[in-house]
């Protein structure tokens, strides 16, 4: 009788990573970035207001594993006006430190990093395959932030027919 020699390599070792304390830490950090955003955004409608702008779009399209914000332009009523040069306070963390880290950044550089964190937060991969598109309106006066949010998509549909 001849040995023979396994064909499958021994099965891997469990995993040693404590993947309830990874989502926890996550999750924590997901909160402290939410806690953040109140302020940032009282920031951001202060300095819009202060400026007399009373509304910003900005507008992003993405597919095929890359996306952008198309264009961001401020409002004065009805008339397109220019970002003034001012900078605000700005609260983020970053991936490396716990801490929060205060930046000095445009109201335009604001505006642009909020509509890409409010992407990433509520349709995570918009530039995914077929993509998204569509447009923010940063309301001043009311203070709110509105999303029209069109996601695209390839559809198939079969049909089977016997004769």
């Amino acid at each position: 009788m001849s040995k023979i020699d396994p064909t499958l390599a021994a099965p891997m070792a469990p995993s040693r990573i404590d993947f309830a304390a990874v989502l926890a830490r996550q999750s924590e950090r997901g909160a402290r970035i939410a806690a953040l955003l109140p302020a940032n955004k009282e920031r951001l409608f202060d300095g819009l207001t202060a400026a007399g702008i009373t509304h910003v779009t900005v507008c992003f399209d993405g597919y095929g594993d890359s996306g952008q914000v198309e264009s961001i332009v401020a409002y004065a009523g009805e008339t397109e006006v220019a970002f003034p040069q001012t900078q605000i306070a700005y609260a983020a963390l970053t991936w490396d430190d716990p801490e929060v880290e205060m930046r000095a950044l445009s109201l335009e550089d604001v505006v642009e990093q909020l509509a890409y964190d409010f992407l990433s937060d509520t349709h995570g991969g918009w530039e995914n395959n077929d993509g998204a598109y569509g447009e923010f309106c940063f309301d001043a006066s009311a203070r709110t932030i509105h999303l029209e949010f069109n996601e695209r998509f390839t559809s198939s549909e079969l049909y089977t027919h016997d004769f």
